[in-house]
């Protein structure tokens, strides 16, 4: 197999984009970072890849958009080796690698790198959403909300060990434009907050979802979760979707009696 590298998401997308569709829910982790790109978002050190077999058709992909890990698509499994060896003729320095679990373990153990941590993850798809009944109401946020809804961010960056060196206003302001963060308020006040991807092929994915501590409890983080599930599907996605931190035991039950089926296991796997 040979892969293909490029800082140009045009040419990936010309070459891979129609891969990618052909299963939107496996590869909805790469579609909204194309998205992203085409409005001025990750733009800093991209890098883009796609395998393709002998008779030329494109088996497997993959984006990094630092500070983000390198996310693998449906990578064969042959594909791993020839990957890792252009990405260190490449010198690329990477601090993670995210994507279905089998795929993730094989390059971390073709890594040059050893593996300092993991975050294991569960992909989930709405099959009927149910209610989730919470004293309050859902408000799409607007531009003034820009500055509450990028703390929260970061709070919950912090709280999901994510590392960010950059600044998470342009991403906020950004989804906030696309009408893309809910929040659930409670007597006129903001008690949490949720993302919701516009549909790409009929495909919309949640997150992040974020109730601060002393407002937990209450069920706002259900409440907020059918908001942004509902705008989904009143925007015209016939599949949404979710990832959970399987250590989180809480959010894996909610999510579930809201009407969501875990579908596949995925990883975050850290390199030291």
């Amino acid at each position: 197999m040979i892969w293909s590298l490029t800082a140009d998401a045009a040419q990936f997308a010309a070459s891979a984009e129609s891969w990618l569709l052909r299963d939107p829910v496996r590869n909805t982790v790469m579609l909204t970072v194309l998205r992203g790109l085409r409005s001025g978002q990750f733009a800093e050190d991209p890098l883009f890849g796609w395998a393709t077999g002998d008779d030329g058709t494109v088996v497997g992909a993959f984006c990094h958009t630092p500070p983000y890990p390198l996310t693998l698509g449906e990578v064969p499994p042959g594909a791993i080796a020839p990957l890792v060896r252009d990405l260190v003729e490449a010198d690329r320095r990477l601090t993670a690698v995210r994507g279905p679990v089998s795929a993730v373990e094989a390059f971390a153990t073709a890594w040059w790198r050893p593996e300092s941590g993991r975050r294991a993850e569960r992909l989930y798809l709405l099959d009927t959403l149910r209610p989730a009944p919470a004293p309050g109401k859902p408000r799409i946020a607007g531009p003034g909300d820009v500055d509450q809804a990028a703390r929260w961010f970061r709070e919950f960056e912090a709280e999901a060990h994510i590392e960010r060196a950059v600044d998470v206003t342009p991403l906020v302001s950004a989804r906030i434009n696309r009408e893309e963060l809910v929040w659930w308020e409670d007597e006129g006040r903001p008690v949490s907050l949720a993302g919701v991807s516009a549909p790409i092929s009929g495909m919309s994915r949640i997150g992040p979802v974020y109730t601060p501590l002393a407002l937990r409890g209450r069920g706002y983080g259900s409440a907020v979760t059918h908001a942004v599930t509902r705008k989904a599907l009143d925007d015209g996605a016939t599949e949404v979707l979710l990832f959970t931190d399987l250590s989180n035991l809480t959010s894996n039950s909610i999510y579930q009696r809201l009407g969501y089926r875990p579908i596949a296991d995925h990883a975050t796997i850290h390199f030291a």
